[in-house]
């Protein structure tokens, strides 16, 4: 059994089984995108043209002559190179606190500091995803009204919009999630119980494990504060950003004898934005 926080095997070698325990729970956007390891401090890929490959008259696709050649389509694609970021946290215990407070001042360190590095990395991700929030190559959809309106809002309309972008670049709708702020989150359900006298939405039971707050529209909603007010995403996370990691969540104890020890957290890696057509962003959802 993996082992918890509070395990008093916390003080030795088992701290980094318990980071990355803790760390895989944390995750909210990391669980979600397609995660392949790297040994390259840089990264060389390519995003995919997302328009459709057309003829340019008078060559054709369709209705070709008999035994006339085919035609000559080109796909294209944009390099691009990105360098690993590295996360990185550590804090210090004198020995004191260690031995009259025990395993807490121990854990409750090791859960900051894990945590801490868990959001920048998580942030990143979000920030790839939805371009800081600036749709270049991302599909974007601007609300009408802003969900936390006192009325004119349709969340419902704004989210089958966004996922109506994402299918007419022929993106495959099963994998497709919401992930939404906390205030959204409220806004939405706020409006669909008070407003449309809709019955409470099931919520996951497994929210814990993998982020997952319930299902709506028939795509996953994923609630994080790392969220950037006033947007919310809908996208196919695993179609669209690649995380590169070069280094899982890993934690040393830096022993410092009759003085203190030093927890030292992070992480290295870097997230790409390979299908941007598999994305869209909602903005104007607050006030």
């Amino acid at each position: 059994m993996a082992d918890q926080v509070e395990m008093q095997d916390i003080r030795g070698l088992d701290i980094d089984k318990a980071v990355k325990g803790f760390a895989l729970t944390e995750y909210i956007f990391k669980n979600a995108v397609t995660v392949v390891n790297t040994s390259a401090d840089h990264i060389r890929w390519y995003q995919e043209t997302a328009a459709d490959l057309t003829a340019t008259a008078p060559m054709r696709v369709a209705n070709k002559a008999t035994l006339a050649l085919p035609t000559e389509l080109e796909v294209s694609w944009t390099r691009n190179t990105s360098y690993v970021k590295e996360y990185m946290a550590q804090g210090t215990i004198s020995e004191m606190d260690i031995k009259s407070a025990d395993i807490d001042v121990l854990a409750r360190t090791l859960l900051r500091l894990t945590r801490a590095v868990v959001k920048q990395v998580d942030t990143d991700i979000y920030n790839v995803a939805s371009e800081s929030q600036t749709a270049v190559n991302i599909n974007s959809v601007t609300s009408n009204a802003a969900w936390d309106a006192a009325s004119g809002q349709d969340p419902i309309e704004d989210i089958l919009e966004a996922m109506q972008k994402i299918e007419e670049a022929d993106y495959e709708t099963s994998g497709l999630e919401i992930w939404l702020s906390p205030k959204d989150k409220k806004s939405l359900l706020t409006w669909l119980i008070s407003t449309k006298g809709a019955s409470i939405p099931q919520f996951a039971s497994e929210k814990v494990e993998n982020g997952v707050l319930m299902t709506f529209l028939g795509a996953k909603v994923r609630v994080s504060p790392n969220v950037v007010a006033d947007s919310a995403l809908v996208l196919n996370p695993k179609k669209a950003v690649t995380y590169r990691q070069f280094t899982d969540t890993t934690s040393k104890i830096i022993e410092n004898p009759g003085l203190n020890k030093m927890i030292r957290v992070w992480a290295r890696g870097i997230a790409t934005l390979t299908d941007p057509k598999a994305v869209t962003i909602i903005t104007n959802t607050q006030t």
